[in-house]
């Protein structure tokens, strides 16, 4: 996107059009064969709209380039990522859905060898992987609420504690744990691990929520993990997982834009259909202002989106922490309000099981607290007007 221009690149234009193709074409015909509350293709659907998906070049799409990945940059994961959730399943893609399991970002940083053992293999065989921060004493301030503690003993570390709210851990081929090693509240005391499997110590309980599928609480009890399947030095955890987050609610944000505006959509097809007191929902001014604010406010929502990203490309032009979180909370709560008003256009139909509208009001309102809830993120946009510190 260029400085002096609101249009996307040619590039990511046919990058556009090619996911909703391809949604169009592929992913919502699969998807209609399934029940309302699955999240998840079965294997061999899965499998062969993954090897469409790599085909035409949308495969890893955040993953670089040299290692098998697609390599977009920031604004095109979230033109792609807006574009995919425009379907049934909504937040679960590309995550569960047609475009393989991109790795965590952080796996890239590691050394040659956990890149060829972790990285490598997450591209070529869309391996299940999961990212662990988050604790029962505050998900929120991973820096001073970690409590789970891994010891070195010799070329050993021995882990314990557990994770909360950890989603895709059941079934995954490997993990990232982020551990204290130092002293608690230290932000230079925590340090990332790549857990492999479910070694023994190591357990799962579903945590049962709203969404169509359950996180995890993972608990750890003297599980031993190698030395060499650290991620970075000890004490470099929180800046690989401040990096990972801050760069990831870009594609978050987008994707919960690309759900309000098809649900927008249908909203103005219903309202151009229906007719109450003689007239279309389409002729009463009450739809009218709701439809217009939705339009309205999803622009703003993408125009913040993308900013958020040209930033993370361009490496100039403003603070990036700020940029993401102000399109994050812009993005989820604005989500949230069009597909409460599409809701309240169609009446009854709107929370039918027929209609994907109910289940993305649920997963939208979850999607306000994932990566981090909307209060954090004003926090951090307040301290830094304020200049009251981090």
């Amino acid at each position: 996107m260029s400085a002096d221009s609101w249009e996307l690149p040619e590039e990511l234009r046919q990058i556009q059009d090619t996911v909703a193709r391809f949604m169009a074409a592929e992913v919502k015909p699969a998807e209609d064969r399934l029940q309302h509350d699955a999240y998840e293709l079965p294997a061999a659907t899965l499998q062969a709209l993954q090897d469409k998906a790599r085909a035409i070049g949308l495969w890893c799409v955040r993953s670089p380039q040299e290692h098998g990945g697609a390599g977009l940059s920031q604004l095109g994961q979230a033109v792609v990522a807006e574009e995919a959730a425009k379907c049934r399943m909504g937040a679960y893609v590309p995550a569960c859905g047609a475009f393989g399991a991109d790795p965590p970002n952080a796996i890239w940083l590691g050394t040659p060898e956990q890149i060829r053992k972790y990285g490598v293999p997450g591209v070529e065989q869309g391996r299940k992987v999961y990212f662990a921060i988050s604790e029962a004493s505050g998900g929120a301030d991973p820096a001073r609420s970690i409590r789970t503690r891994a010891v070195r003993k010799g070329d050993r570390y021995v882990l314990n504690g557990s994770k909360m709210w950890i989603t895709g851990a059941e079934g995954a081929d490997w993990g990232i744990v982020f551990a204290r090693t130092g002293e608690q509240g230290d932000r230079g005391g925590i340090t990332a691990f790549i857990v492999n499997g479910q070694p023994p110590g190591m357990s799962l309980k579903p945590i049962p929520v709203i969404r169509s599928y359950a996180p995890y609480e993972i608990t750890f009890k003297d599980v031993e993990i190698p030395v060499e399947d650290r991620l970075g030095d000890e004490g470099q955890g929180f800046a690989i997982c401040e990096k990972w987050l801050i760069e990831g609610r870009i594609p978050y944000a987008a994707g919960t834009i690309g759900i309000a505006q098809a649900a927008l959509q249908i909203a103005i097809d219903w309202a151009r259909e229906r007719e109450t007191f003689r007239s279309k929902l389409a002729d009463k001014q009450a739809i009218q202002w709701m439809v217009a604010d939705s339009e309205m406010e999803l622009r703003a929502a993408r125009l913040l989106t993308w900013q958020a990203a040209w930033i993370a490309d361009s490496g100039r032009g403003g603070d990036l922490k700020v940029a993401s979180s102000i399109a994050k909370v812009t993005a989820t709560e604005t989500a949230g309000r069009v597909v409460d008003r599409a809701i309240q256009i169609l009446g009854g139909m709107g929370v039918s099981r027929e209609l994907p509208l109910e289940r993305w009001y649920r997963e939208l309102r979850i999607k306000r607290i994932g990566e981090g809830p909307s209060e954090v993120h004003r926090m951090v946009l307040a301290r830094h007007l304020l200049g009251t510190g981090r």
